[in-house]
């Protein structure tokens, strides 16, 4: 298939929250009371919530900086690309990169929720993450209907308001939720616990799918305390594969038999090795574990129910007669430094070489609508929607690096991204 044809869904990129986002959302009793965008005394920004302010405003959105100025800053809006908060400028660096639609996951709120479950008073805790996911679906999402795939944040203090919450926003369109890998690590039960049945339970009825981010049990891998941070880079993505392992022992994959998940930012290349290993334990401990797949085997299981997710993994895509092609996706990881923005198209086409054109339009947006039942052509038409159509419509988008001391334009030629492909090819 042609670059140009090809249509991009990512299911995993992220957006930095912009202030007033709950003005239009929030019960006027808690106007007063929702978190603010405040400016320290330093000059950074930081969200404020019951006196409590928040780790980073934009943690790793370094889109758009020279590569050795990425790090886990920015600490302020101002040194952030602007398409990373506002809705219109995030359209335009989409359509830079050729990519027409993108789930994506919040930043001061963390990934699941984890800043407003710590609110004192949990009415308030409730009122503010509806409001926010108010925003989410009807602003962000709702601006460029058919653009932007809606995902909710759950309460995760209380299973049974997180299944109410899953149907709520199941009414507006939304069939995804945030959910962590790990929640005993935010001191919650596990993924064993029949604890959070009333939430699998709403996932299942309504079709929502459970998003499962790296580093959403709020950890990341660290080894030791002298490992160089490339440690942790390399082995985030593949720290996935614990969760990948509890939900395949744990009873909800058999409890819930429509109950789906993905795995974000987990890559496809270890999953074929997992699948051996799975498959080896049931056969050889199955006797004294007791676990029970009836007529399947654990891989089997797997593959069906969980959706696999990955930026840049050519052993994966080459690998791929291992996994199951329905429940493979792709993701682009904008604006993190891991992104292949504004490149994606130039970076996945190396790695979708030879496939039948199929398969490449299951990687890159079949798979993804179905899962996340997400209508893009009702509002777009595909041809629309291709690679070359909408970097058609964005060459005037400046894609040229903007050091974090100046993000604003100052006599620098705009760049395009045909430039820069030139470049890196050379």
């Amino acid at each position: 298939m042609n670059m140009n044809d090809m249509v991009l869904v990512s299911v995993d990129d992220h957006m930095v929250e912009p202030p007033g986002l709950f003005d239009k959302h929030i019960p006027a009793k808690y106007k007063d009371d929702v978190p603010k965008l405040i400016q320290r005394e330093d000059g950074t920004d930081a969200w404020v919530f019951e006196g409590a302010e928040a780790t980073n405003v934009g943690l790793n959105a370094v889109a758009g900086r020279p590569p050795d100025e990425y790090g886990a800053e920015p600490t302020k809006l101002s040194e952030i690309r602007e398409g990373c908060y506002n809705i219109d400028e995030r359209i335009r660096d989409m359509n830079a990169n050729g990519v027409a639609a993108a789930l994506n996951f919040p930043s001061f709120p963390q990934f699941c929720g984890q800043y407003f479950a710590r609110a004192k008073d949990k009415e308030l805790g409730l009122a503010v993450l509806r409001a926010y996911n108010d925003w989410h679906i009807d602003e962000w999402c709702g601006a460029y209907p058919g653009r932007m795939i809606p995902q909710a944040l759950p309460p995760i203090w209380d299973p049974q308001l997180m299944a109410d919450e899953v149907r709520r926003v199941a009414k507006k369109g939304c069939h995804a939720v945030s959910f962590s890998e790990n929640p005993t690590k935010i001191e919650h039960p596990s993924l064993h616990d029949p604890h959070w049945d009333p939430f699998w339970q709403a996932c299942s009825d309504e079709g929502t799918i459970v998003n499962l981010h790296i580093g959403s049990s709020s950890s990341v891998v660290i080894t030791s305390l002298d490992a160089p941070v490339d440690t942790m880079i390399t082995l985030q993505p593949m720290s996935i594969v614990q969760a990948a392992a509890d939900l395949v022992w744990s009873p909800m994959l058999r409890k819930f038999p429509d109950l789906r998940f993905a795995l974000s930012e987990g890559g496809i290349g270890w999953v074929p090795y997992f699948l051996e290993r799975i498959d080896r334990v049931y056969k050889m401990h199955r006797a004294w574990t007791h676990q029970d797949f009836g007529d399947k085997t654990p891989s089997e299981v797997f593959l069906e129910r969980v959706a696999l997710c990955f930026i840049d993994d050519e052993f994966g895509v080459a690998n791929r007669d291992k996994l199951n092609m329905d429940m493979v996706t792709w993701e682009c990881d904008y604006p993190h430094s891991d992104s292949t923005w504004p490149l994606a198209p130039e970076t996945l086409d190396i790695y979708l070489d030879g496939l039948d054109d199929d398969e490449v339009d299951k990687i890159t947006h079949e798979n993804a609508l179905r899962l996340y039942n997400f209508d893009m052509f009702s509002h777009i038409p595909k041809e629309q929607l291709t690679v070359g159509a909408l970097r058609a419509q964005a060459t005037d988008v400046d894609l040229g690096f903007r050091s974090s001391e100046r993000l604003k334009k100052d006599g620098t030629d705009t760049v395009s991204v045909l430039d820069l492909a030139s470049k890196i090819a050379t």
